[in-house]
């Protein structure tokens, strides 16, 4: 079945524990099309509805791990947390930037969903005012839902290394842009698991938060690329139940993930024993991040 078909090969070598840190990146962002994959329009802006998504929540993720460090005293995970951190707070960065130069510039307002964004990650999701035993476990159920947003980040992060969007005459900046960020999340994958337990998130909390947050991130997305449609004066405004086929046509022609594919992803982490190295390669990860066009405009 094609919403299940994966892609390319990925490479075998292991290239064993890697120290997480941020990389500096530099796209220019002139002239990027609002269909960066010229054959797929909806596609296009289904996957550009993570940027509407990403930066709030990473910076969620970014203020939850800040409050949880001071309870770490193993050093390694400090230390991978602290990576984590840094990676995290460049990918908000970027996409912020292609909210205000690419989309921005084509006439989209993206304020809308940003202030729904907003809600969810810092009040609905944010720490709360409470005290002792209360507050630590507010606290384990955010690194939970981190945990489990990170298994379907690596999941995408896996799939957008190994899809053929060149065929959908995709743009080399967004679609280095996405593999860029994707490659980092193969390469941190293991960290929001490993922080969740840590911190005591068991099996039941874990898999009881996968449930609730696998239909939640679909239905964000689905919102915001809906958002995105009926800002778009080249399409017509596409209501749910025309756009929800669209979209599995795109999965259906390879410019997707299948959410088939994605669900099957989701249950695996109800096995038990679940480790998320199992997603992706961390050599296929580092390989492409030593090749990205904007990785090495940044060094040069």
């Amino acid at each position: 079945m094609k919403l299940l078909r994966r892609g390319r090969k990925r490479p075998d070598t292991d290239p064993g524990p890697v120290a997480l840190h941020a990389r500096n990146v530099r796209f220019d962002w002139a002239d990027t099309p609002l269909h960066w994959m010229a054959a797929e329009p909806i596609a296009s802006h289904l996957i550009n509805s993570l940027n509407l998504l990403l930066p709030e929540g990473e910076r969620m993720f970014c203020a939850t791990y800040t409050e949880a460090l001071p309870s770490v005293k193993d050093e390694k995970l400090r230390e991978a947390m602290l990576g984590f951190i840094g990676q995290e707070a460049m990918h908000a960065q970027t996409h912020d930037k292609v909210l205000h130069e690419v989309l921005a510039s084509h006439g989209i307002d993206p304020e809308p969903y940003l202030r729904q964004a907003e809600y969810l990650f810092r009040k609905s999701l944010g720490p709360r005012e409470n005290a002792g035993n209360s507050r630590h476990q507010q606290l384990v159920e955010r690194l939970a839902f981190i945990a489990c947003l990170e298994h379907f980040f690596a999941y995408l992060g896996d799939w957008v290394l190994n899809a053929d969007l060149e065929k959908f005459d995709a743009d080399p900046r967004v679609a280095d842009l996405f593999r860029w960020h994707g490659a980092e999340e193969v390469e941190h994958r293991h960290v929001a698991h490993d922080v969740a337990v840590y911190f005591g998130a068991g099996y039941v909390r874990r898999a009881a938060i996968m449930t609730l947050v696998f239909p939640v991130f679909i239905g964000l997305v689905l919102r915001g690329t809906k958002f995105l449609v009926r800002q778009d004066p080249a399409l017509p405004d596409y209501g749910y139940p025309r756009l929800v086929p669209a979209v599995f046509a795109a999965m259906w022609r390879g410019a997707l993930p299948g959410v088939p594919s994605l669900l099957w992803s989701a249950l695996t982490t109800f096995k038990p024993g679940y480790n998320p190295e199992t997603v992706g390669s961390t050599a296929q990860a580092i390989a492409y991040l030593a090749a990205s066009p904007a990785a090495r405009a940044a060094a040069s």
